[in-house]
């Protein structure tokens, strides 16, 4: 294993989390990138240092599985990193500063809007049975 400047490991790691806050770079792949770029170890010998299995970093690294808050923190402690928040570069769910209306056209899940036609029978069709029966009761009374 090549030994690595101070110097060349900051670099590496600012590097990493960059490309991460821009988006390109998933967690699992910037996992993937600080053990073998900063640390060179192999999956094995890393799995071990953080008290877990290879198939379960495996498994980080592919961004597949789920793994616990708890386990992302053990692995980004040995780098001296947080898990944390950051501001999105484009957000789906989220109305603009100022805007008091909702953006989407589709009600909030729960709320009771009211219907155009509610509670006009006449809009409703009835099914074929139920003409056909109450035109039974009808004649025969």
């Amino acid at each position: 294993m090549k030994e690595i400047t101070h110097e060349r490991r900051k670099q590496l790691i600012d590097d990493i989390m960059l490309q991460h806050d821009r988006g390109s770079e998933t967690l699992g792949t910037a996992i993937r990138r600080l053990r073998l770029e900063v640390t060179g170890l192999d999956q094995d010998t890393f799995a071990a240092m953080c008290n877990m299995s290879t198939k379960a970093l495996y498994q980080i690294e592919k961004d597949k599985g789920n793994p616990t808050l708890g386990t992302i923190e053990a692995i980004l402690r040995k780098f001296g990193l947080r898990l944390g928040l950051a501001m999105a570069t484009k957000t789906t769910c989220t109305p603009p500063l100022g805007q008091q209306e909702s953006i989407a056209k589709v009600p909030v899940r729960g709320a009771n809007p009211r219907r155009k036609y509610a509670g006009q029978l006449s809009r409703v069709a009835l099914p074929a049975t139920a003409k056909a029966k109450d035109g039974d009761q009808g004649s025969s009374t």
